[in-house]
């Protein structure tokens, strides 16, 4: 910021820190919302110092709750993911390639950077597998669902730019370069935005998925699998939600009915 003139900061008050910080938690988990707060205190606290802010708003950012697993997943029902992928305009090539993105979201429950790092190579179209990169750059095999691969042939024979980039999902626009991992979230949020939905984040899609899995019966073990998780505790997030497996095990408390 040297000799540059910052404005703004004049009309920023504690009330709009925190509507800013509510509208945030509604489609952000209990991590993310953290890491916005440390943001924006450091923000304040370095327009304070610089004598953009008559006084010092740090105090108006609060603490984001440190409760493991207390929160609901948040995550899209069958039918808003449906309304999702409808929403595509795919007489366009950003609407084709965000309908496929979309549906690598949803079928195989792909995180934001596991679909911006695809590569053109990780798809065995003769197998029916994707090899999916994820955490710790552990490269996995997954089925390749019919969908899901008319979806790429889609793009790649229609929308996808001619590039010597390997990465599968390019820039509508030159520079045909690689998504970034939040040009793949963004693309959730303002396709939600389009068809009148929730705002929503990709993990929403990944949770939709698990949530999906266990309605029709799928054991905790085969999510796991599905989603890599590493431990089996990530996966039992999910469990906590199944009402209908947990009335089973609650014990009754006198008086009440359940």
């Amino acid at each position: 910021f040297c000799g540059m003139a910052v404005r703004g900061f004049e009309v920023v008050t504690a009330e709009k820190v925190v509507s800013f910080l509510l509208s945030e938690s509604k489609c952000r988990g209990i991590g993310s919302l953290h890491n916005v707060g440390v943001a924006l205190r450091a923000l304040l606290r370095f327009a304070y110092l610089q004598g953009l802010t008559p006084q010092s708003l740090e105090a108006a950012v609060l603490p984001a709750p440190g409760w493991r697993d207390t929160e609901v997943s948040r995550s899209l029902s069958a039918q808003q993911v449906s309304r999702l992928l409808d929403s595509c305009d795919r007489e366009t090539n950003a609407g084709i390639r965000n309908f496929a993105i979309l549906t690598l979201l949803a079928r195989l429950g792909l995180r934001a950077n596991e679909v911006a790092s695809l590569k053109l190579d990780d798809v065995d179209w003769f197998n029916g597998e994707i090899i999916v990169t994820g955490k710790g750059n552990s490269r996995e095999r997954l089925p390749l669902p019919v969908d899901v691969g008319e979806a790429l042939a889609n793009y790649c024979r229609q929308a996808r730019p001619n590039s010597g980039c390997r990465t599968m999902f390019l820039k509508v626009r030159a520079p045909y370069t690689a998504l970034s991992n939040a040009t793949v979230s963004g693309i959730v949020t303002l396709t939600c935005e389009r068809a009148g939905l929730p705002r929503a984040s990709a993990h929403w899609l990944r949770h939709g998925l698990a949530m999906a899995l266990r309605r029709v019966g799928a054991p905790l073990v085969e999510i796991t699998r599905i989603l890599r998780h590493r431990r089996p505790v990530t996966t039992a997030y999910y469990a906590k939600e199944d009402l209908d497996a947990l009335v089973n095990v609650v014990r009754r408390w006198p008086e009440a009915a359940l």
